[in-house]
Formats: structure tokens, C-alpha cells, sequence
């Protein structure tokens, strides 16, 4: 009896429990901070051509145009930006698609717009003669949000709405459609298919640094729309029906989540070409610190898609050295691995 009277009431001592989960995961955002401010001095630091500090410091800070001044201004620090843009946009894209979708290998390819970006970067080329970068990126970009609005329009038309399921058998088919029409226009042009080869392999060097402040608009407009979506998308993952009791407007929800998922992959793989394994391995290594809550899986998912994206292309630039592999290579060799190791190791989390 002495006892029961003693032990603490049950309602506080799930506020403990509730207060020590925020703590960690507060924790876990300021340790993952610090890795990607950590990631960005060493993408600054170190490349093909070795530099000592004291010249990165001098061309950050002073720079007067010498070689090393310009290797650190004109070539590190514009694709150290891209490369943390575009892993922040592809990571949170990567949460909302495996959320919306109810799968968990969900990435750009899965609803077809990684396809419509390099079909229309292919038309470009092949009909227009485009070659220049500015030129096939927004070509790109506006590939990627064709194929997100053909295939929400198709799944939201179809028998049941836009569910998790229609979601993906849409995306699947708005896939191999634009997939064979880009095979098509390669194929018959050579010029084409070098320009696109380039694309498609997936890389952050050699972009100015102006195109990654023209991505920021569109970034910053997805990361919001991204934030608004995640109380109900945790919702939805509870079940259409006991979203719609808890008053939750799924169309909408949908509609919501498109448009970011759009927003931040149409733009990142514009700029950067179809980088896999970001946008999958970044929600699944995040859930297991912040479980399935996606106002912190999101936020966590950014983090580390920025860190996934930095690192692999640093590495990229110190194993082939003084040539260098494209990030997209890297994040292949890196993530087949360590994406197996997380299926073997935990089981996956339910969506």
C-alpha cells in the first residue's frame, strides 16, 4: 500500500518520458548540425588539389585571384552549396514520398520525376539543340513538375482518390512512359545522348554558384509547404479514415505534399541529375532516432541529406585523385552498401 501511495502518478510519468524523447531528439538535431558544419569545412578544405589552410583561409576571407583563391571561391564553395541544397531538398522529398506513398523504398524514381526531369532535359537537347547548363536545368525542372502533376492528377481521378497505392502504380507508369521516350530521342542523336550521359550520372562540380540561389526560392517554398504537411501526413499514417474522424483534410494533405515533394526534387534534380539513395537512405537512418513523428523526421531528414550529399562528394574527389567521381557514383558505391546494412541490421519501420 506504502508503496503504490509513493510510486508516481501514471500521467507523470509519461511527461518524464515524453520530455527525455524531446531532449534526445533536440540533441540529435544540434549533433547533426555540427557534423554538417563539419562536412562543409572539410568540402571547403579538401579536393583534388591539395591546398595548405592557411590558403582556404586566405581565399575565403581575403582573396586577391590567385589560383588557390580561385579553386576555393569559384569551384569548393559553389558546389559545397549545391551539394547541401540539393541533399536537404532530396532528403525531406524523400520522407514525404515514403510517407505519402506507405512505402519504404520510396525515392524520386518511384513517382516518375526523375524521368520527366531527364526527358525533358533529353528534348531539350534533342529538339532544341539546348547544351548549355542553364538552359537543359530548367528544362529539367519543368519535367519534374509535369510528371508530379500527371501522375497526382491520374491517381486523384481514379477509382478511390489519390491513395498510397493508385500514388505509386501512377508513378511507376509515368516512369516507363517517360523513360522510353528519353531512351527514343538519345538514341537518335548522339549529341543528345553525350549531353544527357553527363546529366544523368549525377553531379554537383562545375555549377556556378548563381545557380544555387535560383534553386533557393523554390527550396525554401518546399521546406515550408514540407512543414505545414507534417502533422497531417502523420495523421494519414494512422489510416485514411481515422485522418478524416481527427478532422483532417486528406485531398488537401495530398495536394500538399505533392507540391513539396515537386518543389524540392524537381529543382535538385534539375541542378544536379538523378542522385539516388539521399532521398531513400536519409528518412530511414532519421527514424531510427525520431521514430515515425514527421515533424522530426523531416527536419532530421534534411540534416542528413545534406551530410550524405557533402561527404559522398568529398570522397568522390579524394579516391580518384587528381581526376575525381561524381557524387551520383559515390552515393552508388556508399549507399548499396549501407542500405543493406540497415535492412539486415533493424527491421524497417512501418509507414
Amino acid at each position: 500500500m506504502t508503496e503504490a501511495l509513493s510510486a508516481p502518478p501514471r500521467e507523470a510519468v509519461q511527461r518524464q518520458v515524453a520530455t527525455d524523447r524531446t531532449r534526445k531528439r533536440w540533441t540529435g538535431l544540434l549533433v547533426l548540425a555540427g557534423l554538417l558544419v563539419v562536412a562543409v569545412l572539410l568540402s571547403i578544405a579538401f579536393g583534388t588539389k591539395s591546398l595548405a589552410l592557411h590558403q582556404v583561409w586566405h581565399g575565403l576571407w581575403s582573396p586577391d585571384g590567385t589560383e588557390a583563391d580561385i579553386i576555393v571561391r569559384k569551384l569548393r564553395l559553389p558546389r559545397t552549396a549545391l551539394a547541401g541544397t540539393a541533399g536537404v531538398a532530396l532528403g525531406v522529398a524523400g520522407a514525404l514520398m515514403q510517407g505519402h506513398t506507405r512505402n519504404p523504398i520510396a525515392d524520386p524514381v518511384l513517382l516518375g520525376v526523375s524521368a520527366g526531369a531527364g526527358m525533358f532535359v533529353a528534348g531539350g537537347i534533342f529538339l532544341l539543340g539546348i547544351t548549355a547548363l542553364y538552359g537543359y536545368v530548367w528544362f529539367g525542372f519543368a519535367g519534374a513538375m509535369l510528371a508530379s502533376v500527371v501522375v497526382y492528377l491520374v491517381s486523384t481521378f481514379s477509382r478511390g482518390g489519390a491513395t498510397p497505392v493508385t500514388l505509386a502504380l501512377a508513378g511507376a507508369a509515368v516512369h516507363a512512359l517517360f523513360t522510353a521516350l528519353t531512351a527514343g530521342m538519345v538514341i537518335l542523336d548522339q549529341r543528345a545522348l553525350d549531353v544527357y550521359r553527363f546529366w544523368t550520372v549525377g553531379s554537383v562540380g562545375g555549377r556556378p554558384i548563381d545557380l544555387t540561389v535560383e534553386m533557393l526560392p523554390f527550396v525554401t517554398v518546399g521546406l515550408l509547404l514540407a512543414a505545414v504537411n507534417a502533422p497531417g501526413l502523420n495523421a494519414l499514417s494512422l489510416g485514411e479514415d481515422v485522418a478524416r474522424a481527427l478532422g483532417v483534410r486528406v485531398g488537401l494533405t495530398r495536394f500538399t505534399g505533392m507540391a513539396a515533394i515537386t518543389l524540392l526534387t524537381g529543382v535538385a534534380v534539375a541542378a544536379c541529375g538523378p542522385i539516388g539513395f539521399v532521398g531513400l537512405m536519409a528518412p530511414h537512418i532519421d527514424r531510427s532516432f525520431t521514430g515515425p513523428d514527421y515533424r522530426w523526421v523531416l527536419g532530421y531528414a534534411a540534416l542528413l541529406g545534406a551530410i550524405l550529399l557533402v561527404g559522398a562528394d568529398i570522397l568522390g574527389r579524394l579516391v580518384a585523385r587528381p581526376s575525381e567521381l561524381p557524387v551520383g557514383i559515390m552515393l552508388a558505391f556508399i549507399g548499396a552498401p549501407l542500405f543493406i546494412y540497415l535492412v539486415r541490421r533493424r527491421k524497417p519501420v512501418r509507414l
